[in-house]
């Protein structure tokens, strides 16, 4: 929790701003390519990934730490064998949803040289091609999709 509380003004700020502000110095230390695509994606995602993982984790009941404890647990076999595997569902709706707010930055990282969907969809807005703008589009959805299954048949859910 102190950790936590230290680190939420930095995933508010990671959050709130703007992709541009961040986007400013990323592109000014590493240019143009995939690394500043990378790196803004990751600024991107990781507030959600964070907040998720700890809500799991404090939402994981008193009674099952209890539980642990009474059998003689260790602080770490606490985490890793009970909180953890207790907080994975909501863990995994944090990944789920890292996967798709980086999605969203495919057009995004297209922009500074990235590559991939994202430009296709760009070449497309540019040429005023809504073929190939859909195509892409849809492309980007397909993946989503397949993603979204593969992690939760990842954790035993829906198959």
């Amino acid at each position: 929790p102190k950790v936590y509380r230290i680190m939420l003004p930095v995933l508010d700020l990671m959050q709130t701003l703007p992709t541009f502000v961040y986007l400013i110095p990323v592109l000014t230390l590493f240019g143009l390519g995939n690394a500043p695509g990378l790196i803004v994606t990751i600024i991107f995602v990781i507030p959600t990934s964070v907040r998720l993982t700890h809500l799991g984790v404090v939402s994981v009941p008193k009674s099952i730490i209890e539980a642990g404890e009474a059998f003689g647990a260790t602080r770490r076999q606490l985490l890793w064998k009970v909180e953890l595997p207790s907080a994975l569902p909501t863990i995994m709706a944090g990944l789920t949803q890292s996967i798709m707010l980086s999605l969203s930055m495919v057009v995004f990282a297209a922009l500074i040289g990235a590559g991939g969907l994202g430009t296709e969809i760009n070449r497309a807005l540019g040429s005023r091609r809504i073929d190939l703008g859909l195509e892409a589009g849809l492309a980007i959805v397909v993946l989503a999709i397949v993603l979204d299954r593969m992690t939760r048949i990842g954790v035993g859910g829906k198959k």
